[in-house]
């Protein structure tokens, strides 16, 4: 039970699909590795370069991550919002924390025109590999421009692995 009094989710048994992911034990797009968080595409984006952030340690809600944890999300998450307003020049970054589907906290980043375009109607399970191969690049190279080289995996999520100052 969490701190919430809340059980994990039914049937949440051994790793998330995210801690199989940070492993290596399933292919991820990495834009972001630190010794805290990643930031890596999701496979079915709402708009290109849709981004999620995820704490290292697998923790269900939300509410229950270690504050200092938290607190690298939050930069982190500002980190790649700012390379998703430079790589693909949205009117806003959306956010949001569901954890519905996976119980392993993360953030969504949505490069969004409007509020229509913040919904998982829109979410596109065929993009294909370049499409998303594109948007993941674009994001890395906003982030070494800004001077995050440190945490910028290469395309292979492999490379450097650091905090960025």
């Amino acid at each position: 039970m969490n701190a919430q009094g809340n059980s994990p989710p039914a049937g949440a048994t051994g790793p998330s699909i995210f801690t199989r992911i940070i492993r290596g034990e399933i292919p991820g797009r990495f834009v972001w590795r630190d010794d805290l968080v990643v930031a890596i595409l999701t496979i079915a984006p709402i708009r290109p370069g849709h981004t999620m952030v995820v704490p290292i340690e697998e923790v269900d809600h939300w509410l229950d991550v270690p504050a200092t944890t938290w607190a690298r999300v939050g930069e982190v998450s500002q980190a790649i919002g700012s390379a998703q307003m430079e790589a693909f020049k949205p009117a806003r970054i959306g956010s949001m924390i569901l954890g519905m589907e996976v119980p392993h906290c993360h953030v969504h980043l949505v490069p969004i025109d409007n509020e229509r375009d913040l919904s998982f109607a829109n979410a596109d399970a065929t993009v294909s590999d370049e499409a998303q191969d594109a948007s993941a690049e674009a994001i890395r190279a906003a982030l070494r421009a800004a001077g995050h080289t440190a945490c910028v995996p290469d395309s292979n999520g492999e490379g450097p692995t650091g905090r960025a100052s």
